[in-house]
């Protein structure tokens, strides 16, 4: 048998010097230990062997300093197609960093690194070309940590675990088990908004969709950076949260809620009627010249930290404990600030001295302030009593790259998280979910999953849709449980779409959040089906009961699939072939054909065409639909916009509100829609309300597939 070599490089690197030491791997089978790089966990695996290397406390950072501010660089995986093309010149995405492990010519580099923080510096972030990071006294690189290890690649996870027990590291459980390792580690879950009067109902909503994790998306909070309930929802405070908490518990549910990180808006305690001196600042400079109570022009030593207008959404400057808006700096000497705005957010309006600091404060474009790290600790603190004191078991720490304001990078990332975790309750630790929209190498120890992806910006299949779907990959060899992020069901959320989503999770074996307000779902014609599709591709998902093979079809983003009970713990489930068409209104010479035709094929048996008809912008009536040629039916029906016009397969054909309310029926004969295998043609037809030339129909047309059975797994 033949042993061959590989190349690791091996990089420690203190402050601003990086000494490279090589370190050769002999072994049988391999050539390089590059074929799955674990970027974020700091895995690097070959065909049988892994390597690995992991930061063992919160200042050892893993990758390599290549921005003094040690944010780390970021790439587009999607735009370069190529995993294993990490350079630092793409930093700017919001996806993967170069963290403890990367690819090289040779094989593989793991990294890590710590610096020596005693000394203020002026760093690049935030959009601000100088930004001071402040002395911070962690010990400095003393006491920095790593662990080294080998083993074969199925046990990697495993002897990150070990090592987690071992050295005292954060080891979050969810019912008593290693979250990595947990199947309930991405369990989707509900969000939506309730009141200590609507829990009840949220409660009930979350039992009928089969799920355990119910999440509080409401106002929660009076204010970021004390965390006061808001009273319009919980009147009761603490108790009143506390409460709803219990009762959930009680149903088998657990809660979380949102948290936007170390964001502090400007009504908070530590920003009115007196600002806290650990708001995170741009930079100081100091007055040139004494200040009345009436100034609305500033003099100032220097603008280097106070033109900076990239990141400047609050334009917030700190004399003393009074607080002061401004316009903008004077264009020339004497530097002044300009159109200032004396005791802004409810500060005192106070006379100062020439040659008094003033600073710049740093902020954030949801219009709030940020943390110098001494106030992120009691920020994280003051979170972690609010979970003791209620039980809440989930949370999202939303926005945690606001937590570079503490000038440590990604350091000051972890520590929120790192800081809250070392708080909470050995009970809570005991069953807990902590996810983000981001990860680092050492909050990767902290957290239970990276869950992002919104509903915000498209339709429901459309939002963030590409970005959903490969972040698959990352998770996968990085050890993370698969999430899909954010999926928003409205009033008029389909079932259709709804499947589309579930299969993607079951494929992707992904959890994923389902927001939803009470309001919509009770609107929803199809909430009650909706809810029942979702507890039972859920139960069939956490169960592993899908094959590889039906994975691996339902991972196709083109495709769709269908699930149908048919016993206790069995379903059938097949692939449903969509087809999607739009006729027009046309304007022609009198006696051409204004009808469209449109093919399909019949993928398998000869079935029952099953199809909607959705007018989407117009008024129709008199729909017609011509098969092969030959076969012609009247559907005697009027629409309105919105309306859709859906046939299953049975004996009457249904007219809904665009919110799914039953509207009307239609008697048919099925043996019309009867489509044997193989190509088939359709005329559509209609008479429009108005003469527009926007006004369009949807029609689309609906076969299944084969059939496969599924069973649950445990049944």
């Amino acid at each position: 048998m033949e042993t061959k070599q590989s190349h690791i490089t091996l990089e420690l690197v203190s402050m601003t010097t990086a000494e490279a030491v090589d370190l050769v791997i002999w072994g049988p089978y391999f050539t390089k230990i590059n074929k799955i790089i674990g970027e974020t966990a700091g895995v690097v695996r070959g065909e049988n062997f892994a390597l690995g290397i992991q930061s063992l406390n919160i200042k050892t950072l893993g990758g390599y300093p290549w921005n003094e501010s040690d944010r780390m660089p970021e790439f587009d995986i999607f735009r370069q197609g190529n995993d294993q093309n990490m350079h630092p010149e793409t930093d700017g995405s919001v996806l993967y960093r170069i963290e403890a492990a990367k690819p090289t010519g040779q094989g593989s580099s793991l990294q890590a690194y710590c610096r020596n923080r005693f000394k203020e510096r002026i760093v690049e972030d935030f959009d601000h070309d100088r930004l001071i990071a402040p002395a911070y006294d962690d010990g400095g690189v003393t006491g920095s940590k790593i662990a080294i290890f080998g083993c074969p690649v199925d046990l990697s996870l495993e002897t990150i675990g070990m090592i987690e027990l071992t050295e005292g590291l954060p080891h979050p459980l969810i019912d008593g088990k290693w979250a990595k390792t947990s199947a309930q580690a991405n369990a989707a879950y509900l969000i939506t908004a309730f009141t200590e009067e609507t829990v009840d109902h949220a409660i009930a909503l979350t039992k009928k969709a089969g799920l355990k994790y119910l999440y509080h998306y409401g106002k929660t909070f009076e204010n970021w950076g004390h965390f006061d309930l808001y009273k319009g929802e919980f009147p009761n405070g603490i108790e009143g949260l506390k409460k709803c908490v219990e009762k959930a518990e009680a149903q088998g549910i657990k809660m979380g809620t949102h948290c936007l990180s170390n964001f502090i808006s400007p009504n908070d305690p530590y920003v009115t009627p007196i600002p806290d001196l650990r708001l995170a600042k741009v930079g100081s400079s100091v007055i040139t010249g004494d200040l009345d109570a009436t100034a609305t022009e500033i003099p100032i030593e220097s603008p280097d930290f106070f033109n900076q207008m990239k990141n400047n959404h609050l334009k917030t400057v700190m004399i003393g404990d009074e607080l002061i808006r401004y316009s903008s700096v004077s264009k020339e000497t004497p530097w002044r600030l300009m159109d200032c705005q004396r005791g802004a957010f409810g500060t005192f309006v106070s006379q100062h001295k020439a040659g008094t600091i003033i600073s710049k404060l740093l902020d954030h474009g949801y219009k709030v302030f940020l943390t110098e790290a001494d106030l992120t600790i009691e920020m994280s603190r003051k979170l972690a009593e609010l979970y003791n004191e209620t039980g809440l078991r989930q949370i999202s720490f939303d926005g945690l790259e606001g937590n570079r304001s503490t000038g440590l990078g990604t350091y000051g990332e972890s520590l929120m998280p790192y800081t809250w975790f070392n708080e909470l309750s050995a009970d809570l630790k005991d069953h807990l979910i902590i996810d983000a929209s981001r990860t680092t190498h050492f909050f990767w120890h902290i957290y239970t999953r990276m869950n992002w992806g919104e509903p915000w910006y498209a339709g429901f299949r459309e939002s963030q849709t590409e970005y959903r779907f490969n972040n698959q990959a990352y998770f996968k060899r990085n050890f993370m449980p698969g999430m899909l992020g954010w999926f928003r069901m409205t009033s008029e959320t389909t079932i259709e779409d709804i499947e589309w989503m579930l299969a993607k999770s079951a494929g992707y074996e992904a959890g994923y959040a389902l927001v939803a307000d009470m309001e919509s779902i009770a609107q929803n014609g199809f909430s009650e089906k909706i809810l029942q599709q979702i507890g039972d591709w859920e139960q069939l998902r956490l169960s592993n009961s899908f094959n590889d093979g039906q994975k691996l079809k339902m991972r196709n983003n083109s495709k769709e699939f269908s699930i149908q009970r048919v016993g206790e713990g069995s379903w059938n489930w097949s692939e449903v072939f969509s087809y999607k068409f739009v006729h027009t209104q046309k304007f022609r010479q009198p006696g051409e054909p204004l009808f469209s035709t449109f093919n399909l094929d019949n993928p398998c048996r000869e079935q029952i065409m099953q199809f909607m008809i959705t007018a989407s912008n117009c008024d129709i009536h008199l729909v017609s639909l011509e098969i092969d040629n030959y076969k012609t039916i009247q559907l005697p029906v009027a629409l309105k916009a919105g309306q859709i016009l859906r046939y299953t397969g049975s004996v009457e054909v249904e007219l809904y509100s665009s919110t799914g309310q039953l509207q009307e029926t239609l008697p048919v004969d099925p043996k019309d829609f009867l489509l044997r295998e193989g190509a088939h043609s359709i005329q559509f037809d209609c008479v429009f309300d108005k003469a527009e030339k926007e006004s369009e129909v949807k029609f689309e047309v609906r076969l299944t597939g084969e059939i496969e059975v599924v069973r649950h797994n445990g049944s």
